[in-house]
């Protein structure tokens, strides 16, 4: 899979994104960054999804995005904000400027190591660096038929998420579960499985055969039904 083609993907889909991938839970936040109002950095924040559940909490957010579509889609939903054009290997910020970096969705799309210099360079230390992501609850089984089917069977996407640390300029990180739930039809599974970059950068013949293998899944669920996650956290600060 082309990595640079695959991570800018995703604007093509970007109001069915918005629409369609789970927020993310308040409580998560609060244990990554703490109750006190910060200026934070959402970095790769695609249509804005996490950069929103951050404004709620009080903090000054300024969005950091590389997909122009994503950007269009983060400042037509987000009152008040503006995305900069920018990725994690060049976020265009001062040094020290900012007292946190998340990253939801998006750390795995990172080249580790000019990422985590950068990172180094705009928080201020003791800020932190908290990479976040909404994963599916696979020990449920039709979540991991659906993972079955949608996936690129190369048995990478699991290896992608592992966290080791953020570099020497960083405490080693520690993490947090959260569990949390998205209601779901027939045709909103679809619509979610459909912005997967996996989805995105395959040939139509392989996209008609996920969409046909997602709804002979769903019709053995309910009319409505919980899709179940669990956010993992990873909270790392600054030396």
């Amino acid at each position: 899979m082309d990595h640079e083609k695959s991570r800018l993907s995703f604007g093509a889909a970007a109001t069915d994104y918005d629409t369609h991938r789970p927020t993310y839970p308040a409580e998560a936040l609060r244990w990554l960054l703490g109750e006190r109002p910060l200026r934070v950095v959402d970095l790769g924040a695609g249509t804005g999804l996490l950069t929103r559940v951050l404004v709620a909490l009080g903090h000054e957010v300024l969005p950091v995005e590389p997909d122009p579509g994503m950007r269009a889609q983060l400042d037509a939903a987000t009152p008040g904000v503006t995305a900069l054009d920018g990725s994690a290997e060049h976020i265009p910020l001062p040094d020290a400027s900012v007292d946190a970096v998340v990253a939801g969705q998006a750390y795995h799309w990172f080249d580790r190591d000019r990422a985590h210099p950068e990172l180094a360079r705009v928080i201020r230390p003791g800020g932190v660096f908290g990479p976040v992501w909404n994963m599916r609850d696979e020990s449920v089984p039709w979540v991991a038929e659906l993972t079955s089917i949608t996936s690129s069977g190369d048995g990478s996407r699991r290896e992608s998420f592992l966290v080791g640390d953020f570099g020497p300029l960083f405490e080693p990180p520690v993490s947090a579960k959260f569990p949390h739930d998205m209601p779901m039809t027939a045709d909103s599974l679809v619509a979610l499985m459909s912005t997967r970059s996996y989805y995105l950068t395959s040939p139509p013949e392989r996209q008609e055969e996920v969409r046909a293998g997602i709804r002979e899944l769903a019709a053995g669920l309910p009319e409505t039904f919980a899709m179940p996650y669990q956010t993992v956290v990873y909270r790392g600060v600054r030396r």
